[in-house]
């Protein structure tokens, strides 16, 4: 089975640009675009993925960002080429957080896809000690119980400033479950890693974030 170590900096930026692509194509004609026939090999393999689109605004000289958007698949159940067209559109239009999005929005957006292991799950003796297991900048956390099941990609503790505790916390929320249940008994936690590829403006040049580096140099404030 691929990994992670199989996409290149090109496949990423063939999957950013894919992902505008499908998105532009839908707003604009309610249309789902084929997977391209010139495809990278490695692209039909099945891998995890997420869509991220974030609106982009500017007051007075700063510019800032917002989610507009962000759905995807947890698990490698697709090849990752489908599951990226899929994840673009249903992150414009099917994100229950926000209101389908207008193609007029497509200029003011950037698109984010994020490539993701198979997730692992997590065991210690003892709750307390999951937290050892899991490294801000490096993992993206999965907190599942019973029918309640919630997902956090790695990029968003490294935005937010959180440490691994507030990152479990949160993931229990986002999952519907109190901030404490990865402490419970039952509760299974996993973790993945991304590859993740973003555009630097709107349709603008492609970069591959490296979160590690992000996290230190808010670190030094």
């Amino acid at each position: 089975m691929a990994s992670l170590k199989d996409i290149t900096f090109n496949d990423g930026v063939y999957l950013v640009k894919l992902a505008r692509k499908a998105i532009e194509t839908y707003l604009k004609s309610r249309i789902t675009i084929p997977p391209p026939e010139d495809a990278p090999k490695i692209l039909y393999e099945p891998f995890g993925v997420f869509a991220t689109i974030e609106r982009i605004y500017r007051i007075r000289d700063r510019i800032y960002k917002e989610l507009r958007g962000c759905i995807g698949y947890p698990e490698p159940i697709k090849p990752l080429i489908e599951a990226t067209i899929e994840a673009a559109i249903a992150a414009a239009v099917e994100d229950p957080r926000f209101r389908p999005m207008r193609y007029e929005e497509t200029d003011n957006v950037i698109i984010e896809v994020s490539v993701l292991s198979k997730p692992e799950l997590l065991k210690a003796e003892k709750p307390t000690d999951i937290v050892k297991e899991i490294v801000i900048g490096r993992d993206g956390l999965i907190i599942e119980r019973g029918l309640f099941k919630g997902l956090l990609l790695p990029q968003v503790p490294v935005e937010y400033g959180w440490d691994v505790e507030t990152f479990l916390s949160e993931a229990c929320m986002k999952a519907g479950l109190p901030p404490d249940a990865w402490l419970l008994e039952g509760t299974k936690i996993y973790r993945f890693q991304a590859l993740i590829f973003a555009e630097e403006e709107p349709r603008g040049r492609v970069i591959q974030r490296d979160l590690m580096k992000e996290l230190k140099e808010k670190q030094k404030g």
